[in-house]
This record gives structure tokens, C-alpha cells and sequence, in this order.
């Protein structure tokens, strides 16, 4: 009657709204994705969608079948993963996700080396984003996140955890002044977290520090809150790791107590089988150490608050 193709453009529309962006995430184009919504509606012989000047809209009928749709991508799903940690041999691609500061620190501690010398048929291949990859979906094998792990749908271990400083740009400090307490940072300008970061914690404690601050500018990500700080907007919380070697930033508050993020090593149970997985899972385990001085910047950590005092 029809093939799991034709669902699979149905789900996009539906979970898009058009269309274009559709075909975009299917990495087909438009016309395929009419196509495949005409083919399946004919074999259905039941309109599927519905178009409107702001784009499709599923018809009752495709709504009911939505759900069921996404049992099916869901069991596919899993039958991908089985197969993919059936694969008993120990090369080929291993993807790991995680945040831009998190793979930067990465491949400067040299430890995605070492492990490709001791797994030298394993190829790593780091996807950097503030955007969560779907494990379950297959879009990465292994994820490395900060923050809390919420996820119910994975597996793994805190590796480290990394605390946070008030910062801002030389220049900035020059024009306004420190501060010496965080009462103070309601007479400074800020730059406020956007977009997913609004619930971080950094977010919360910054809005409950500092409610009447004047707002400088938003950014939706920690490497944007990390350069609009640099070029003297207003003061942030910062990762330490990340911002600690920025020679042009003052630290006012350092660290802020109770503020930390907890990193992650995550899979998804399926994978977890996967020798390139277990592989990659005990490396990090035997090299625990090394990796959250890597993350947390423990090495830097007492150079930054001589330097703070100093200023």
C-alpha cells in the first residue's frame, strides 16, 4: 500500500509546517516532497494536508495518522540502532556531539588524539552546536553536554563540571567601574541569555542578581554571550574554562558560588553496545582525570583569580 518514505514526508510536513523547510531536513527537494504527499494520498485514497498562506496544515485524517506514523519512525528507528551495535567491528565513523567551548577544549587537550591512536581504524568525528542532536534519531553516536541531563531516553556518567564567573571587557570596566558586590549589577548594563539559553542557570541567577539591570544585548549562544562581552556591551556569567584566557576580560565575581554546569557523557541504551561506543566510553572512563581538568579548566582556574584581584 505504501512504504515508510511516504511517511517519513508526511511527518516532515507536519512537524515543519511547510513544505520547504521540509524538504530541507529531508535533504530532498520541494517538488519530492509534493510528490510523495500526492503519491501517498492517492494510495489512501484520503487528503493528507491541507494548504494555507502560512503553509500545511494536516487534514483530520492525517492528524489520527500522525501518531501512528511516528510509531513507525520510532520502531525503524530502533531496528537502525540494533544493527548499528550489532556491528561487532572496531572501525568506521564514531560521531560525538557537543557544545562549541566543550569541542574546542577537547581537541586542544589532546585527548581525541590519544584515543585515535589507540583505536587508529575509529574515526571521531566531533559535531559542534548548541543545537541537541537526537541520539534515538541516529543523528550522532555519542553526546557530550553540559548542563542538567534530562534525557531519560539516554544512558551515561558526569565526566566534570565546570563553574562560572562574572565578566566583562577591560574596556568596559574602565568606562563603569567594578563591582564589589552583586547588589552593584543593577547599576551596570548586561547582556541577557536568549533563545534556549533563557532557562539556564547562568540566566536565572543573572535575572535574580540583577532585575532592573539595563539589558545591552541578547545572545542565544555561549560563544555570543562570550564576544558581546568581549566587545564591552555589559557584563555576563561566563564559563570559566572559556573565558578565563580571554586576556581582555576582567572577572568581577570569581567564581560565583553555587553556579556550576555538570558535563555529560551520553549514548542512547541501544548504542551502547556498539564496540566504537564502548570504545570511546571506556577511553574516557581510564582518562577521567585528564578529561575534567580538560573541561573544567582546573589548571587555569588560580591564575584567573590572581589576575581578578589584581584588577
Amino acid at each position: 500500500m505504501f512504504d515508510w518514505n511516504d511517511l517519513r514526508h508526511l511527518l516532515a510536513v507536519a512537524r515543519h509546517g511547510s513544505t520547504i523547510a521540509a524538504a530541507k531536513s529531508l535533504k530532498v527537494s520541494q517538488s519530492t516532497v509534493h510528490r510523495r504527499l500526492e503519491e501517498l494520498e492517492a494510495r489512501m485514497g484520503r487528503h493528507l494536508v491541507i494548504r494555507q498562506p502560512t503553509g500545511y496544515k494536516l487534514t483530520e485524517f492525517g492528524t489520527a495518522l500522525a501518531p501512528i506514523a511516528e510509531q513507525v519512525e520510532a520502531a525503524i528507528k530502533s531496528v537502525e540502532r540494533f544493527v548499528s551495535a550489532a556491528d561487532a567491528t572496531m572501525s568506521g565513523s564514531l560521531r560525538v556531539t557537543c557544545p562549541e567551548s566543550i569541542g574546542y577544549r577537547l581537541m586542544q587537550s589532546g585527548l581525541l588524539d590519544e584515543f585515535q591512536k589507540r583505536h587508529p581504524g575509529i574515526k571521531v568525528d566531533l559535531i559542534m552546536g548548541d543545537r541537541f542532536l537526537d541520539l534515538s534519531k541516529g543523528e550522532a553516536d555519542v553526546a557530550v553536554r553540559a548542563g542538567d541531563q534530562y534525557d531519560d531516553n539516554l544512558i551515561g556518567r558526569k565526566i566534570a563540571a565546570v563553574q562560572w564567573a562574572l565578566y566583562a571587557s577591560q574596556a568596559y570596566v574602565s568606562r563603569n567601574g567594578p563591582i564589589d558586590v552583586p547588589d552593584e549589577l543593577n547599576n551596570h548594563a548586561v547582556v541577557e541569555f536568549d533563545g534556549a539559553l533563557k532557562s539556564h542557570a547562568a540566566s536565572k541567577w543573572m535575572k535574580a542578581m540583577a532585575p532592573e539591570a539595563r539589558a545591552a544585548a541578547l545572545s542565544n549562544s555561549i560563544p555570543g554571550l562570550l564576544m558581546t562581552v568581549k566587545s564591552g556591551a555589559g557584563l555576563a556569567p561566563l564559563p570559566m574554562p572559556l573565558a578565563s584566557k580571554e586576556t581582555d576580560l576582567v572577572s568581577l565575581i570569581s567564581p560565583i558560588p553555587g553556579l556550576e554546569s555538570n558535563i555529560y557523557l551520553l549514548t542512547h541504551p541501544d548504542l551502547r553496545r556498539m564496540p566504537r561506543v564502548q570504545a570511546f566510553f571506556e577511553f574516557i572512563g581510564s582518562e577521567v582525570e585528564s578529561v575534567r581538568r580538560a573541561l573544567s579548566g582546573e589548571s587555569d582556574l588560580s591564575a584567573t583569580i590572581d589576575v581578578a584581584r589584581a584588577t
